[in-house]
């Protein structure tokens, strides 16, 4: 089947409206953000900048914890295409303020614009997260958060390199003001040109009574949060990056000055190393993960980033400090290329272990309230990077470790709370082991999954005797699945530890237990409306015709579900040569086929035999 390309989102209008609002608004937050802080820098004494700086830092920070809630709440009561609009145009007015501020060095105005943005950016955060699910379909899901996270960073990206140099030409006879405001006044005009063909997203809770204190509301939602624990852990894991983003993020141009003894422009390669691996990791997700909504590479991601950190430390620990190297000097140093590679890999770890997360957020949460838990989730982020950037200041100022002890300690302590974070989730492990039973130990190929039900109730039957087969239909199938086993096949330790932890427990046959409680579990979950599979071999067939023939086909008849046969080519032993040579392929390649539906109504022959 061939595979949905995440790219033909972008010329979509559900979709590119969307991406390009978002990318210009990202561009606008940093470009004025790094150009003001390099002109502080630059401009003031460093006792009189670096107060200022940190007084900056707390202004951009502050309405992610004032207005992020009342945005999720307004998100689900309003039409968010409409608040899209309104943002927009509201930034087009705070850029022109902030062009003022920059020309006339008023930096009462700075900060109050500054304070502005990161407004504008906690309110757009929880809406645009919250509108993708009601513009895109649920297999689109993964690739358009996918996109939409490299559309950030590349702005994040774009606005930083241009802020930093256009701030480089703001000394008296030069334009560099005049092309910053300039530049930010177009792509805002620009941005809200694209953000009035963002197509509508009707409020899924019109009658929502707004709680304009933030405290409550956010711990209301965080109560509310914690009964659904896929969700919550996935808020605590995309916090958890965010804060390590952190660690590592604002340590580079001490790492770049200090440690490495290089030039300011080194600092904007490392930064662009580490966006465009993001943006890189972001992308990859559509692909990993097939279109599908899994924990299944979040683990994958979290040991990239573990040992892209140590690499990091470790490289950056051994590394020989120049002293004011240009570009070509540092590049020409050992280890240069291996801090780039690392930093990279660190980016595309993140992005692979970032999206999986929003996109669980996405799914899994009630819509009438989707917009609300991803605004505490904007709450928790800033929350978990006041908190590293406070625990930074200690080890490095009182503990007096270095940049590259930090980066492994940072490392070490994702590793370990990672473990403890897939420990409490163990549906991390279960997604990861299905993920690679149908990437690594088996090449799986499908025809089209239309033949079988969005929504409503139909019985898979699948004659294989291997049990890697429910984990390939796990990661193939787009709809959770009820499987009917076999009692020695849910027996064995590991089978038992992931249906344990799938979500849907089994119906298990073959023992001594009761046969109409049996008939009863089946026919319930087909009149739930469930997907079941039944699992058995040709040698259990005369068995199973005696046992539960007669109560599938009565649950199907009286259910209306119709029965799908599939088959899965490639996968059993294969006999090769001699009749009694068997061998079994290590990385077989299986192809999954679906046959056509069939209404057991009207047929008498066996259900179990076709």
């Amino acid at each position: 089947m061939a595979q949905h390309n995440q790219f033909t989102l972008l010329f979509k209008r559900r979709f590119l409206p969307l991406f390009l609002s978002l990318t210009s608004a990202t561009f606008n937050d940093n470009i004025f953000k790094n150009a003001l802080l390099v002109m502080l820098a630059f401009r003031l004494s460093e006792a009189k900048a670096d107060a200022l700086i940190n007084l900056a830092t707390g202004f951009y920070i502050l309405p992610y914890f004032l207005f992020s809630v009342t945005a999720g709440q307004l998100a689900d009561k309003y039409d968010k295409s409409q608040i899209i609009r309104i943002l927009k145009l509201a930034e087009i007015f705070i850029v022109l303020l902030g062009a003022y501020g920059l020309i006339y060095n008023n930096q009462t105005i700075n900060f109050i614009v500054l304070f502005l943005l990161a407004s504008h950016t906690a309110i757009f955060s929880p809406v645009r997260y919250a509108i993708l699910p009601q513009h895109l379909k649920r297999r689109e899901l993964m690739g358009g958060n996918g996109l939409a996270q490299m559309g950030s960073f590349a702005g994040v990206l774009s606005g930083t390199i241009a802020g930093t140099l256009l701030a480089g030409y703001t000394n008296p006879g030069q334009s560099g003001l005049n092309e910053l405001s300039a530049t930010m006044a177009v792509i805002a005009v620009l941005g809200y040109i694209a953000s009035r063909r963002v197509p509508q997203a009707p409020a899924p809770a019109p009658d929502l009574r707004i709680d304009w204190n933030p405290v409550s509301q956010a711990w209301r939602i965080l109560r509310l949060t914690t009964k659904n624990p896929s969700v919550f852990y996935a808020i605590l894991a995309c916090s958890w990056f965010w804060l390590v983003s952190a660690a590592y993020l604002v340590q580079v141009p001490s790492l770049t000055k200090n440690v490495l003894g290089a030039s300011e422009p080194v600092i904007t390669i490392i930064l662009c190393c580490l966006s465009i691996g993001v943006a890189a990791g972001s992308l990859m997700c559509e692909t990993l993960s097939r279109g599908r909504i899994t924990f299944g590479i979040v683990p994958i991601g979290a040991l990239g980033m573990t040992l892209a950190g140590l690499g990091l430390g470790i490289t950056t620990a051994q590394f020989e400090t120049l002293s004011g190297a240009s570009v070509g000097e540092y590049l020409r140093s050992d280890g240069a290329y291996a801090v780039l590679i690392y930093t990279a890999l660190l980016g595309i770890s993140g992005g692979v272990f970032i999206v999986p997360l929003y996109t669980i957020m996405q799914d899994r949460t009630d819509r009438a309230v989707r917009a609300q838990v991803l605004s505490l989730n904007n709450v928790m982020n800033a929350l978990f990077t006041t908190i590293i950037t406070l625990i930074n200041i200690f080890i490095l100022d009182v503990v007096k470790i270095t940049i590259p002890q930090l980066f492994i300690l940072m490392a070490l302590i994702n590793f370990a709370v990672m473990a403890l974070l897939f420990y409490r989730l163990p549906e991390f492990i279960v997604h990861l082991l299905i993920w690679l039973s149908s990437h690594l130990l088996a090449r799986t190929a499908y025809g089209k999954l239309k033949k079988i039900p969005k929504k409503s109730a139909a019985l898979l039957t699948c004659n294989a005797t291997v049990k890697l087969a429910p984990l390939l239909l796990m990661d193939t199938l787009q709809r959770p699945i009820r499987f009917i086993l076999p009692q020695w096949f849910y027996q064995s330790p590991l089978m038992h530890f992931i249906f344990k932890n799938y979500n849907i427990a089994p119906i298990v046959y073959g023992s001594s237990g009761d046969k109409t409680q049996l008939s009863t579990e089946i026919r319930q979950a087909l009149e739930n409306g469930e997907l079941m599979c039944l699992f058995y071999t040709q040698d259990q067939l005369d068995s199973l015709l005696t046992d539960i023939e007669k109560p599938l086909r009565t649950a199907l008849i009286d259910t209306s579900a119709p029965l799908i046969p599939l088959v899965l080519q490639g996968l059993n032993y294969k006999a090769r040569g001699n009749r009694n040579a068997k061998r079994f392929n290590l990385i077989p390649k299986v192809h999954i086929s679906i046959g056509q539906p069939i209404a057991v109504e009207n047929t008498n022959d066996s259900i179990l035999t076709r």
